[in-house]
């Protein structure tokens, strides 16, 4: 499994969304600081500092949705969220 940086990486870059395993996003999530509720199949994530609310479900083939990791995207760098190092 690779380090949340490299998810973060991964994700910033906007040149492998459809290739985001789904465990990941959420564990670049957990990292941070999101508060992960599940409801069924979507995992729905909340944090302090951000208005919006995350909704997330895996594809059948245990993948992101490229949409939900553009999404995640734009609120990592509208709120300039970052992992502490």
């Amino acid at each position: 499994m690779p380090s949340v940086q490299k998810i973060l990486d991964a994700v910033l870059s906007g040149r492998r969304d459809q290739n985001i395993r789904f465990a990941d996003l959420c564990k670049l999530l957990a990292a941070l600081d999101f508060v992960e509720r599940i409801k069924g199949s979507h995992h729905i994530y909340t944090h302090d500092r951000v208005e919006e609310i995350i909704n997330l479900q895996p594809r059948a083939d245990s993948q992101a949705k490229p949409y939900q990791v553009k999404q995640v995207r734009q609120i990592i760098t509208h709120y300039k969220l970052g992992i502490d190092t």
